[in-house]
C-alpha cells in the first residue's frame, strides 16, 4: 500500500507527525509537488495526499492502483472529481477543522481595521511616538464596534462563529444564504445586505455562479465608510473593482487573507494599497486547525481502506 503526500508542508511543517499514515502503508512524503511531477510521483499511489496539488483526470488515468485521493482541505476544487467518480475512486475532504481559527482571523483583520493596533504599534517603534507633541496619538480614526451592522455572506459553521463573536461585540448581524436558516438573524438577499452593513464578511464556497460576484456594481452600493472582509475565496471578489473602489474611496477599506491567484504576483492591483490589509491565507493555519485537520485525514483514509469512506464529496464513484 503506497500512500503519496504531494504537497505535505504546508500542513505540517515539523510541529505534527505522519507517524499514524506510515502504520497504514508505505509513504512517500513530498514538500511540494508541481503538476509537471504529479503522474510521476503518484504513478504507484493506492492513496494520493493532496491540499493545493491539482489531481486532474490524467492524473487519476495513469494512477491503476488509486483506491482514494484525500484532500486536506474543506474546499475539493483542486481534484477532478469526475473522472475519480468514473474512475470508482472517492474523494475525501476535511469538512471540519478550521471553524474557530478563521473566525478569530476574521476578527483580527476587523479589529486592525478599526483599532489599528499593529499599525500603531509600528509607528511607536519607529520612534513617532517619542516625538510627538501630545500624550497620545493614532494613525486614523478609532471605530467602535457597538451598534454597527455586520453582514455575513455565507452562513456555515465560520459563518455562524463569526456572527456569535459580533454579538458578543455588541454588534447587529444580518446575513445571507444560499437557503434562510432558523436563526436568530435576519435574511437579506445579497443586495439589502450590501447597502445594509458597516462591515461585510464574506464565508461562502466558491462555485460557477459566484465567482466575481462582488464586482464593481456591489461594491458602489456600499456605504462610504463600509468594510469588506474576506477569508473564505479570493475569486469571489472582481479585485479590480475592489482596488478602484479602495483607491477612489467608494468605500473606507478591506481586509483580505485570500487573492484570486497565491502568492499574488508582482504589481497585484491590492497589494500595497493604504487601505487594505491583506494576510498570506492564514486564517487555517493555527496549529490546534491542522491537528484536526491530519487527524481527520488519518481517520479518511483508514476508513477507505476498509471500504466504508466518509466525508466523500463524489458520492456518484460507486456507480462507475
Amino acid at each position: 500500500m503506497q500512500i503519496v503526500i504531494t504537497d505535505g508542508y504546508t500542513l505540517n511543517p515539523g510541529d505534527l507527525s505522519w507517524d499514524a499514515l506510515h502504520q497504514l502503508g508505505e509513504v512517500k512524503y513530498y514538500d511540494r509537488t508541481s503538476p509537471q511531477e504529479m503522474i510521476q510521483r503518484c504513478k504507484e499511489a493506492h492513496v494520493i495526499v493532496t491540499n493545493k496539488t491539482p489531481v486532474t483526470a490524467e492524473t487519476i488515468k495513469a494512477c491503476s492502483h488509486l483506491k482514494l485521493v484525500a484532500v486536506t482541505a474543506t474546499g475539493y476544487n483542486i481534484v477532478d472529481v469526475e473522472a475519480a467518480g468514473k474512475a470508482g475512486v472517492p474523494v475525501c475532504n476535511v469538512p471540519i477543522y478550521g471553524t474557530h481559527s478563521v473566525a478569530q482571523h476574521t476578527f483580527a483583520l476587523i479589529l486592525e481595521l478599526t483599532n489599528r493596533v499593529g499599525q500603531n504599534s509600528r509607528r511607536v517603534s519607529k520612534g513617532e511616538w517619542s516625538e510627538a507633541k501630545d500624550w497620545c496619538f493614532t494613525s486614523g480614526p478609532l471605530i467602535e464596534l457597538l451598534d454597527k451592522t455586520i453582514g455575513i455572506v455565507g452562513l456555515g459553521r465560520i459563518g455562524e462563529q463569526v456572527a456569535r463573536m459580533a454579538e458578543a461585540f455588541g454588534m447587529k448581524v444580518i446575513y445571507h444564504n444560499r437557503s434562510p436558516k432558523k436563526v436568530g438573524w435576519k435574511s437579506r438577499t445579497v443586495g439589502e445586505l450590501f447597502k445594509e452593513s458597516d462591515f461585510i464578511s464574506v464565508h461562502c464556497p466558491l462555485t460557477s455562479e459566484n465567482e466575481k460576484f462582488i464586482n464593481e456594481q456591489l461594491i458602489a452600493t456600499m456605504k462610504p465608510k463600509a468594510f469588506l472582509i474576506n477569508t473564505s475565496r479570493g475569486q469571489l471578489i472582481d479585485e479590480e473593482a475592489l482596488a478602484n473602489a479602495l483607491q477612489k474611496g467608494v468605500i473606507a477599506g478591506a481586509a483580505l487573507d485570500v487573492l484570486s491567484k497565491e502568492p499574488p504576483p508582482k504589481g497585484h492591483p491590492l497589494v500595497g494599497l493604504e487601505n487594505c490589509l491583506i494576510t498570506p491565507h492564514n486564517a487555517w493555519l493555527s496549529f490546534e486547525a491542522r491537528k484536526r485537520m491530519m487527524a481527520t485525514t488519518v481517520e479518511n483514509i483508514q476508513e477507505a481502506l476498509k471500504g466504508n469512506p466518509i466525508h466523500v464529496v463524489n458520492q456518484g464513484y460507486l456507480k462507475s
